[in-house]
């Protein structure tokens, strides 16, 4: 067996594809002098049976370290190392509390904001403290950059208290700051708070037609209750009825209310509350949602959305490590008016 497949790995917890870790595998042995000029890679059958991995995930990494420069071909005798010198990029560990749609454009602009400039090992943590302790016990030490999205459904103190215990200089914030984490970092953040109140704000003139306003706030939920500060904010200043519903499954739905709901199991029961009371989104009911996805144009004839801009943060965050800098960005707010309002 061909010597470079012993220390080349494949970790199936990672999201990060799996032609990009073999290419990373490869680029990191020829960093450490494990892999030298002239060296034999293995065979793509090879490469395929010993990593139980596709034909094609390992054509992909081939042709990714050919564009590099790093790697040619000759026909029947294989792929060898013709070159060892190469920019280093710079290593990151990324850590995302879940997956969803919104989640998925923070990682595809950070990913391509950075290029070939970085090579990102990505994992999801599903809001576990325990598997976030894991992850980043096992693992911090061995990147340059920690970029991680800190949220928790339960030990969120514990999780701060962890984050604040890495080297500042490596660690990069996403999505929210988090209360506990000191000195200078960089940081790609949300202003919950003055967001939800200035999205409200724009929507002002459509909401007078509404008597009372109604935020389905999950009780267990990582959202920052700093959400429902800025919301009841709003309505004492501009005298709107409000409440805060921690579910829907009792809620009679009433003419005359807005919901605002945050998480998308709630607009699937909110919509066919909707339906079944017949009632009309926009003119005797209104919805706003939490961030914006492209099903949300179509369903109800369109729902308002208030959303951060993703890419942006994405974009942004990606910006901080290739700068190295510990400046602190807040991301604006988007609000888009559809039928549902």
């Amino acid at each position: 067996m061909n010597n470079i497949i012993k220390f080349v790995r494949i970790d199936e917890h990672s999201i990060t594809p799996k032609y990009r870790q073999l290419t990373n595998s490869v680029l990191q042995g020829i960093q450490s002098g494990q892999i030298k000029k002239n060296d034999l890679l293995p065979s793509i059958n090879e490469f395929s049976c010993a990593l139980e991995t596709a034909r094609s995930t390992i054509e992909r990494a081939y042709n990714e370290l050919k564009r590099l420069g790093l790697v040619s071909s000759v026909a029947g005798k294989g792929f060898f190392i013709v070159h060892t010198s190469f920019h280093k990029p710079i290593k990151i560990l990324l850590l995302f509390n879940k997956l969803s749609i919104h989640k998925k454009l923070i990682y595809d602009a950070f990913a391509a904001t950075l290029g070939n400039d970085a090579v990102i090992d990505f994992y999801i943590y599903n809001n576990d403290y325990k598997v976030f302790k894991k992850l980043l016990q096992e693992k911090a030490d061995h990147y340059a950059k920690c970029v991680i999205i800190p949220h928790f459904n339960e030990n969120k103190e514990l999780g701060y208290k962890l984050i604040d215990t890495l080297p500042k200089e490596k660690l990069v914030l996403m999505d929210k700051l988090a209360e506990g984490v000191h000195g200078d970092f960089g940081a790609v953040y949300e202003n919950f708070e003055s967001d939800i109140f200035s999205a409200l704000e724009q929507l002002r003139e459509r909401l007078n037609k509404y008597h009372t306003l109604k935020i389905i706030f999950p009780q267990h939920t990582y959202y920052s209750k700093m959400i429902l500060s800025g919301f009841t904010r709003f309505c004492r200043q501009h005298d709107f009825k409000h409440q805060i519903l921690n579910c829907l499954h009792q809620e009679q739905i009433e003419a005359g209310c807005v919901y605002i709901n945050l998480v998308e199991d709630d607009l699937v029961l909110l919509i066919e509350k909707i339906v079944e009371g017949n009632f009309q989104p926009g003119k005797n009911v209104g919805v706003i949602s939490y961030n914006e996805t492209p099903i949300k144009k179509v369903i109800l004839d369109g729902i308002t959305t208030i959303s951060t801009d993703f890419r942006m943060m994405g974009e942004q965050a990606a910006q901080l490590v290739l700068k190295n800098s510990v400046e602190r960005i807040q991301i604006p707010f988007k609000v888009t008016i559809r039928n549902s309002l």
